[in-house]
């Protein structure tokens, strides 16, 4: 059984291959301040990065400030992200969380995790993005790919995105977190896929367990059409 400091090194392993492998692994998302990248955060709710920035292209050129977010009124706004999914329940998110800010924070964005849970919208796992991306924080964003990539990798058990957190803090070198979240986001959209992962393709094939996993369910099944015919 693999131990902790076994483990450790072999994270850092993963993170010395996919860092050659993608060299320009970035969050997907575009944006040039924390208020930006809060609102972008909110829109990519189960919607696909790049329809985000298609958005928010317009968006940020228009309203500059929690304030300029908070007072345009509901139906404008609604019209304006109609194509992202849920648009609704977003538009209500955005401006409750730009509400807030103004009201409580000054019209700026917090930088700590228990601040930035007290707005509308905001989970922990959009608290962490924004914490590590627009203000270096060391930390562990769970979104499904991290969550699915490190668990095929034995990383971790769980399926709880806090607990996934708790296990990859132990694991990923502090000066790293933030940079091994995009190397498995852009892993995850390209390689290890939810559904018939490119394993002959991976740069961290010999690094990771789900291949043996994948031959002996593949095997089983075969065992049983066998045994059926």
């Amino acid at each position: 059984m693999e131990t902790m400091p076994q483990k450790r090194g072999r994270v850092i392993n993963i993170l010395k291959r996919l860092k050659q492998a993608y060299p320009d692994a970035r969050l997907a998302l575009d944006f040039s301040s924390p208020l930006e990248l809060l609102i972008a955060l909110i829109l990519a709710a189960q919607a696909r990065d790049d329809r985000v920035n298609v958005v928010t292209a317009g968006l940020f050129k228009k309203y500059r400030t929690a304030a300029d977010w908070a007072a345009v009124p509901k139906a404008t706004l609604q019209e304006e992200i109609r194509q992202i999914t849920f648009f609704r329940n977003k538009t209500r998110s955005i401006q409750g969380a730009c509400r807030m800010l103004v009201e409580k924070f000054g019209g700026v964005v917090p930088d700590s995790l228990e601040d930035l849970l007290t707005l509308s919208g905001v989970g922990r796992k959009t608290a962490n993005v924004l914490l590590g991306n627009a203000f270096g924080h060391a930390v562990i964003g769970v979104d499904r790919h991290v969550a699915r990539v490190s668990g095929r990798l034995g990383l971790t058990r769980q399926s709880d995105p806090d607990l996934i957190e708790e296990d990859l803090m132990k694991l990923v070198p502090e000066k790293d977190r933030v940079k091994f979240c995009h190397l498995l986001q852009h892993h995850g959209r390209r390689v290890c896929v939810a559904k018939n992962p490119k394993c002959p393709e991976c740069p961290i094939h010999s690094l990771c367990p789900y291949p043996v996993k994948q031959k002996q369910t593949k095997k089983t099944k075969d065992e049983s059409d066998a045994a059926s015919r």
